[in-house]
């Protein structure tokens, strides 16, 4: 045990057994430690919770790569086939990290009703769509099936089946316009079945997509049953999007084109890139904050201990080893601030996570609920910045010490 921890051990228990001047400005200074790691543990596990959120229903959508046509890349509507016979589907040998491609068509159509309607994008999946997503989402009734024959089920968004008052089992006539034909052309008209009914809260998808079965899209539009709208591909690290995205793009022919969705939906991802700047913001000013009343705290305990520095500096101590006697206490006393900001802030984002007590708006956050996503990683990070980013900000006041002359000090009251 060196002699510095000793001294400030020494001291530390002396504040615990009376009462001083410094006691309640150190008990708000370990206050703002401790609601500083709260207001960072929350700020950084929503934020980065909401970052990855949106990421998973963008991508249920439309998956992380989307390879069309040419021709039906501006294209809400699959408007040229696709022939599934490709070297890439359903695994591109030359690009890693991709685990699963499926091939899906959209057609647009409008649901009517006896007193309403409203305009849809009917996607057409088949057996090997990836519904893991949509597991999460489904509120009622089941995922359709359509392994076997072509059947009339659907999965449908809330949204819609509260405009138009449906429910699970209810006959869903939706039309469609045939393309390239006369004007008085009759459309195309199908009677599906509501199978299931999804809520992702992602409010602009959620008002769009009904999903069905591909096949009535290659009648419809008199595809083969090889002959698909656009490939969706899945990978396995998000980070990595924009170099699997050009690796994809350059290993399929040349009359196809590749898509991320970052770039497909580019507002999006730019708005949710303006939370990485908003989070170290947030947490440079709880820092600057929690450090300034640390220095307060640290000048008021020399200030209240310079008879015992004026001591110390008598029997030779260097003024380096006493300043380390005040940094050791400011460490102890910001280790139990973060002590106490760690379990009441992870306590508070267990609860969120299981209980989703704090809602948001879907409209403008895409999500009905707060979602959070910290890992062990992020806490140890914010631990160690904190800490010593408030020593390092201790540094400068502690040089208050070696001004403190010994013989005027011990006199001190």
């Amino acid at each position: 045990m060196n002699f510095e921890y000793f001294i400030a051990k020494r001291l530390i228990k002396g504040k615990e057994q009376k009462s001083s001047i410094s006691t309640p400005i150190i008990k708000i200074a370990i206050s703002a430690i401790a609601l500083g790691m709260i207001m960072m543990l929350i700020t950084v596990a929503t934020g980065i919770g909401l970052q990855h959120k949106i990421r998973e229903k963008v991508a249920a959508f439309n998956g992380h790569v989307i390879i069309t046509s040419f021709d039906n890349n501006s294209s809400v509507e699959s408007l040229i086939p696709i022939s599934v016979e490709q070297n890439f589907f359903p695994k591109i040998p030359d690009v890693d990290g991709i685990v699963h491609m499926q091939a899906v068509a959209t057609k647009m159509g409008l649901i009517r009703t006896d007193s309403d309607f409203d305009g849809i994008i009917v996607k057409g999946v088949d057996e090997h769509y990836n519904w893991d997503y949509f597991k999460e989402y489904l509120v009622a009734g089941k995922l359709p099936n359509f392994k076997g024959k072509l059947n009339n089920e659907i999965l449908i968004s809330s949204h819609v089946a509260r405009q138009l008052a449906f429910e699970v089992g209810d006959k869903v006539i939706t039309y469609f316009l045939k393309k390239n034909t006369a004007s008085n052309t009759q459309p195309f008209i199908r009677a599906f079945t509501i199978a299931g009914i999804y809520n992702s809260g992602f409010q602009e998808f959620d008002e769009t997509y009904l999903f069905a079965d591909i096949r009535h899209i290659q009648k419809m539009n008199k595809w083969k049953d090889d002959e698909v709208g656009n490939f969706e591909v899945f990978i396995d690290n998000f980070e990595e999007i924009d170099e699997k995205g050009q690796q994809i793009y350059e290993n399929i022919p040349s009359t196809l084109d590749s898509q991320t969705i970052t770039l497909k939906y580019a507002t999006i991802f730019e708005w949710l890139k303006l939370f990485d700047l908003n989070i170290i913001g947030i947490i440079g000013i709880i820092i600057i904050v929690a450090g300034i009343n640390m220095i307060t705290a640290l000048l008021v305990l020399i200030l209240e201990k310079t008879p015992m520095i004026g001591i110390l500096k008598a029997l030779g101590t260097p003024d380096w080893s006493i300043r380390k006697v005040f940094l050791y206490n400011a460490a102890y006393l910001i280790a139990i601030g973060m002590f106490w900001g760690n379990l009441i802030g992870i306590g508070l984002l267990f609860i969120q996570d299981h209980y989703e007590v704090v809602g948001l708006n879907p409209e403008t956050y895409y999500v009905s609920t707060a979602p959070v996503f910290i890992s062990a990683v992020h806490i140890v990070v914010l631990n160690l910045g904190t800490m010593l980013l408030c020593l390092f900000m201790l540094l400068i006041p502690s040089y208050i010490v070696s001004k403190i002359s010994p013989t005027k000090s011990i006199r001190f009251q």
